[in-house]
């Protein structure tokens, strides 16, 4: 059993001490650990809403209700995993160079550790900096994105740096082995077909929505699979992918897109990827009265911790 473990709710109630993601210990070590929950709650790089920057905050609130085992993996991640809530990356509102400094800096130990970090935004543009520090120790990584947009202009306003830019420069900075890259649900309103083509002119595979519907998720999961390979990968998920009827909690919503089940599901097909870094962006919990855009942020988060589970048993018993 991991060294640190969620607290066991049976014996000190979910509504009891610190938010912490799944009540796990809040602890800034790098020792001892497969795991790393960190928030980096960024958010002056959005275009539309802003407000994510209380996104981690509200994941680890309403997380306090997951439990370790995970049904469909029949695996219980506190068997086989150590984990730890390292806390919030110091960001600095409004200044994004500086804030990617800090990100890097942040994550830095965690990767040199060989632990794995899943962060918690912020906007999608935390995920260069994320890059940044995982390339130091891995080189360039498979990009698997789940998203709606592509996330791959080359500014806005004349600015290099925002967050529908941040995937053009993780491929420019050699952060990305774009052969070996997907970005799945694109969808909603284009200005042209230049939005699509443009991220396939760059060397990613690209499915969006319309294609996934024809194909069939076990039909996607599989291309994805295909397409990353045996190398290290990350996976970027930002919250849009889910349609607003299951997430209305984020910056710049698309109808027609997948229920909280087919996002958790597809997620499961993608155990066998060799993934060593996560993150979950663009929850704003001003629209998200409720807690179920939270609620599903969080489970995908489990998601991704059943999948270093089932890496870790995997291994231990080859």
């Amino acid at each position: 059993m991991g060294k640190y473990k969620p607290l066991n709710s049976l014996e000190i109630p979910r509504f009891a001490e610190i938010k912490t993601f799944m009540r796990l210990p809040y602890i800034k070590t790098v020792e001892d650990i497969d795991f790393a929950i960190v928030g980096v709650p960024f958010d002056t790089a959005s275009s539309y809403r802003t407000g994510s920057r209380f996104g981690p905050s509200a994941v680890r609130e309403i997380s306090s209700l997951i439990k370790p085992y995970n049904l469909p993996h029949d695996i219980n991640v506190s068997e086989y995993l150590s984990g730890i809530d390292y806390g919030d990356i110091p960001v600095v509102p409004g200044y994004i160079d500086e804030s990617y400094k800090r990100i890097e800096a942040g994550l830095d130990p965690i990767v040199e550790a060989g632990a794995i970090p899943i962060c918690i935004g912020g906007d999608h543009s935390i995920t260069l900096g994320e890059l940044r520090s995982i390339s130091k120790i891995h080189g360039p990584v498979a990009l698997v994105q789940f998203d709606s947009h592509f996330d791959t202009v080359d500014s806005y306003f004349g600015n290099k740096y925002n967050h529908g830019t941040v995937f053009k420069r993780a491929l420019e900075e050699g952060l990305i082995d774009v052969e070996r890259s997907i970005q799945v649900g694109m969808r909603g309103t284009f200005y042209s077909i230049a939005d699509l083509k443009d991220s396939i002119d760059l060397g990613f595979k690209v499915i969006t929505t319309y294609e996934m519907r024809e194909m069939g998720l076990k039909e996607v999961a599989k291309q994805i699979n295909e397409r990353v390979g045996t190398g290290k990968a990350f996976l970027s998920f930002d919250i849009d992918f889910v349609d607003p009827a299951y997430a209305p909690g984020t910056g710049t919503i698309e109808v027609g897109g997948f229920t909280s089940f087919e996002s958790l599901e597809i997620l499961r097909e993608l155990k066998n990827i060799d993934f060593v870094g996560y993150d979950l962006v663009e929850i704003i919990p001003a629209f998200d009265p409720s807690q179920i855009t939270a609620s599903l942020g969080s489970n995908i988060i489990f998601e991704f911790i059943s999948i270093i589970a089932l890496k870790k048993k995997e291994r231990s018993n080859s």
